[in-house]
């Protein structure tokens, strides 16, 4: 059974009792049916006691019988697809495997995984397949034996087909879907099994914020953004337990922009409730962030060592910072994965839901979006502006790398906000993202050669010898990275600095 995450892509049907099975080969690209083939599966399903898993369309369970018996757990990724982990049966029937535990602990948080339900089911399954011989799709007649083990417990029993891809086209799907309304039956309106076995107790999918409009309250704007955010965290927190790439950045970026809206939006809302979320937003920014920061310094210093011709590379330097990034890392990530699994982290991710599920709203946030939300962009803008006009420091002051660090925020927080505002203003709040994204990342450049800068120092101080050259050019073309990339940024606000966004 594979440890690895698989895509799982499939199709329900509801059918009756004494249905007939659709004509299987009739479907394009099937060459033959294969014989039908028994299977006794019984299956137990965990949730938390308030189905906090089920509420986000994710299904936990520990099944035997079968050709895949053992521990399951299914992401929603699409309509119809979901993300597949697996871990073996385990001797313990009630002791969830560590691994699946920390892929839902976003949303599990410090609450328990007890058993929710459980089901029976005797399936036959064929398996259809391509003139190559290849595997194509299973078809599966399931009839199921469901019993709910909260109270109030309940019984139920029925019949479904279901197919999902081995390795054909989705197209086949729809094409299964049209063999089978043939048939009189249709998809099912459920996404699982547990759905149907939980009944009355399966609860309602998550409120989709909704979509700001010109006309409406400046309020949708700020929520409906602010919910994207929150879900995109929630999205990559598995990403970041499980090491994948680039997931601590876009969890960080989240929590970012998060930060910036409660920011920037501060005059629609609770100021103090939105100052606390953005205290703890930016722990766990910093907490997780480290991680990030030193994956970006190793490929800086390292590239610049290997882009030395071998003659100049005195020493072993490259080994040397081989070795301190690497000790950082795997400090970087324990301090990260800490944060992740503490009660401070489960507590904010509380209080995100609750602030979005009764959003504290101000009078203000009634107001009209384009007018409101205008003004907030603009705000940014002028801000924005006024910290560019301030840079009247010398550049040779130790100062001056500072004041820059202080732009290149405000940019940010302008391409964030800018972002926000695209849903009622559109191509003029693209432009004016990017404009200020164009800026941010200059000044990004410009930050990350004084901070390697920095670092190379550290690291050639650690060892006096006949590294001392090598660290000194280094060091060289990073200052010299560290002008081009100011004069880039001096360059851009000369020639094409953001423009106002007009709403009158």
């Amino acid at each position: 059974m594979s440890a690895s995450g698989m895509l799982e892509v499939e199709r329900k049907y509801d059918v009756g009792e004494d249905d007939k099975w659709p004509a299987l080969a009739s479907l394009p690209g099937v060459d033959r049916v294969g014989p039908p083939e028994e299977e006794s599966l019984d299956a137990v399903y965990f949730d938390t006691a308030s189905l906090d898993l089920a509420s986000h369309r994710i299904t936990l369970r520990r099944r035997t019988g079968g050709h895949d018996a053992g521990w399951h757990l299914k992401l929603p990724v699409a309509v119809g697809e979901r993300q597949e982990f697996t871990a073996p049966l385990g001797t313990d029937p009630e002791a969830v495997p560590r691994r699946l535990r920390q892929l839902v602990r976003v949303h599990t948080r410090d609450l328990d995984l007890i058993p929710v339900a459980r089901l029976k089911t005797r399936r036959t399954v064929q398996r259809l397949f391509a003139a190559d011989g290849s595997a194509l799709a299973e078809f599966s007649d399931d009839r199921v034996e469901s019993q709910t083990l909260l109270e109030p417990h309940a019984h139920a029993t029925w019949r479904e087909w279901e197919i999902e891809l081995v390795d054909g086209p989705k197209r086949l799907l729809k094409s299964a879907d049209s063999l089978v309304a043939a048939t009189g039956h249709q998809k099912s309106a459920l996404p699982s099994k547990l759905a149907r076995g939980l009944g009355g107790q399966y609860p309602p999918g998550n409120s989709v914020a909704p979509e700001p409009e010109p006309e409406g309250p400046a309020s949708a704007v700020f929520i409906s953004y602010l919910s994207q955010q929150v879900e995109a965290l929630k999205k990559h927190d598995p990403g970041v337990r499980e090491d994948t790439p680039d997931a601590v950045h876009q969890l960080r970026v989240a929590a970012r922009r998060m930060r910036s809206a409660l920011a920037t939006f501060r005059s629609l809302t609770d100021p103090a409730r939105a100052g606390s979320l953005r205290s703890e937003l930016q722990w766990l920014a910093g907490a997780v962030g480290g991680a990030r920061d030193n994956e970006v310094m190793r490929d800086r210093v390292l590239g610049l060592i290997n882009s030395e011709p071998p003659e100049l590379v005195l020493g072993p330097v490259a080994e040397q910072a081989e070795e301190h990034f690497g000790t950082d890392a795997r400090a970087a990530r324990a301090k990260g994965l800490a944060a992740l699994n503490s009660a401070r982290y489960f507590r904010l991710l509380d209080a995100l839901d609750a602030f979005l599920a009764e959003p504290p709203l101000s009078d203000t946030a009634a107001k009209e979006a384009v007018r409101t939300v205008g003004r907030l962009v603009e705000k940014e803008r002028k801000r924005l502006k006024r910290e560019v006009t301030s840079l009247d420091v010398d550049p040779a002051d130790p100062t001056f790398d500072a004041a820059l660090h202080e732009v290149r925020k405000s940019a940010k927080r302008l391409r964030y906000t800018a972002e926000s505002s695209a849903p009622i203003f559109g191509k003029r709040a693209t432009t004016l993202a990017r404009a200020a994204e164009e800026i941010q990342e200059s000044l990004g450049d410009h930050h990350d050669s004084v901070v390697t800068r920095e670092l190379l120092r550290k690291l050639a101080a650690e060892d006096a010898g006949a590294n001392a050259f090598t660290y000194g050019r280094l060091h060289a073309l990073e200052q010299q990275a560290g002008e081009e990339a100011r004069e880039r940024f001096l360059r851009t606000w000369r020639t094409s600095p953001p423009e106002p966004l007009s709403w009158k």
